[in-house]
């Protein structure tokens, strides 16, 4: 999917109260940012509607509230559904602690946070205390050019994730002109992702224009050969993009639980492995496409399995075809590492999306750190789709040897396949 999308420099945002849908959707804990990577990502949008003279209403989701504030603390449907299949007597103890776990959640998920680390950063944030209601619109109404206001946490209301016609306009009154630079949920079509551009003029941030552009000249034009590396549980999470990018790349590199339902489609022995066993016929397919387009398909040659799926089980390493009974592969062997990071040492472009094993255990995290040095040293045009992979290069001190990381898995997942995504599809073409 190709996008040509208006920016914040393609409109005039003089005077004008333009409201941004940033990802602020930070780690929090112990009442702390532990990680303020997607608020510095969307300083450079907000920097430049501030010197411009606009009036900017910020918005965000954050976390995933156990309950919803619309008018007052209530509880959703499926809350409720749990609740009347209760016994009778038992029903109003539960109801009182989920609207308990709600109040929590309101105080724990409030954007106030985000507002003080911006503030912080150097950017003055008044913070709304709702975000279509009373105090919202008064402090959207008294802006003035130049200054920040940040509305709360979208997902206090349930409207949001429905994308209700009426929260959208509502959520669009408030201004005069929409920026969406949350590319993390530019795959969901939610209110104040994709519902309110039926109601404002619509462009993107620099951190969408970025990934559109870094991205989408990886799939259409590509410093060749393109070397697409996959990792991950599941074949069944990444059909559509291994589809789409057998079409496009060189070389597909297959890593973590996924291979293991390939080998099984193979005749191979996976002992207690990961595999879907509905996907047999799948993997068969993927593996004869790939050969019929002359793509490189490269599965691991050897393995490292555990009796367990424990971080301190006994393991050892064995050649992928003969993992026997009772043991299952847990992260990629050392010939498999090299043969790998021969492959990205050559490549002009590199895409990679998944882990090659458990890496968040140290006993099986050396084939994602091999795979994360390869590409960091290949000199190739990188770019690294969020997620596990994101958090390995980061942690790994390899992130400014990256040409790009993008900041939303999911979103960049469904770029990689070639899906619509509806938080950029809403926004006006150049």
């Amino acid at each position: 999917m190709t996008y040509n999308k208006k920016s914040v420099e393609d409109i005039d945002v003089a005077g004008k109260k333009v409201l941004v849908r940033c990802d602020f959707n930070v780690p929090v804990k112990d009442g702390v940012i532990t990680d303020d990577k997607r608020i510095v990502g969307a300083m450079k949008t907000i920097q430049y509607l501030v010197a411009q003279g606009a009036k900017v209403i910020l918005c965000s989701h954050m976390g995933r509230p156990h309950n919803v504030l619309d008018a007052e603390l209530k509880l959703d449907k499926k809350e409720k559904k749990k609740i009347e299949a209760l016994p009778a007597e038992e029903q109003e103890a539960a109801k009182a602690a989920a609207l308990e776990k709600g109040k929590k959640d309101i105080t724990k998920l409030s954007l106030k946070i985000v507002a003080d680390d911006l503030a912080k950063k150097g950017i003055p944030v008044t913070l709304a205390a709702d975000v279509i209601g009373p105090d919202a619109q008064a402090k959207a109404a008294a802006l003035k050019e130049g200054e920040v206001l940040l509305l709360e946490n979208v997902r206090f209301h349930a409207a949001e994730e429905k994308n209700d016609p009426e929260f959208a306009k509502a959520l669009a009154s408030l201004a005069e002109i929409y920026v969406n630079d949350a590319f993390g949920t530019a795959h969901r079509a939610h209110g104040s992702t994709a519902g309110v551009a039926d109601y404002l003029p619509a462009v993107c941030g620099y951190l969408i224009q970025k990934e559109i552009d870094v991205m989408g000249k990886a799939l259409d034009d590509p410093q060749r050969p393109f070397v697409a590396i996959l990792g991950g549980a599941k074949v069944s999470d990444k059909i559509g993009v291994i589809n789409n990018l057998i079409e496009k790349v060189d070389t597909l590199i297959i890593g973590g639980g996924m291979a293991y339902t390939f080998f099984r489609a193979m005749g191979c022995s996976t002992g207690t492995s990961l595999c879907e066993e509905d996907k047999l016929d799948l993997a068969r397919e993927l593996l004869a496409k790939a050969r019929a387009k002359g793509v490189n398909f490269l599965l691991p040659v050897d393995n490292i399995i555990a009796r367990e799926y424990k971080e301190d089980a006994t393991f050892m390493r064995i050649y992928s075809d003969s993992i026997p009974d009772g043991w299952m592969g847990l992260d990629i062997g050392e010939k498999t590492q090299e043969l790998y990071s021969k492959s990205i040492a050559g490549a002009g472009t590199v895409v990679w999306n998944g882990p090659m094993g458990v890496s968040e255990w140290e006993n099986f995290a050396s084939g994602t750190k091999a795979v994360a040095k390869a590409v960091a040293d290949s000199g190739a045009i990188s770019i690294i789709g969020g997620g596990d992979s994101a958090a390995a290069v980061e942690q790994l001190g390899y992130a400014d040897k990256m040409t790009h990381i993008s900041t939303g898995g999911g979103a960049s997942l469904e770029f990689l396949e070639g899906l619509e995504l509806p938080g950029i599809a809403c926004l006006l073409d150049k």
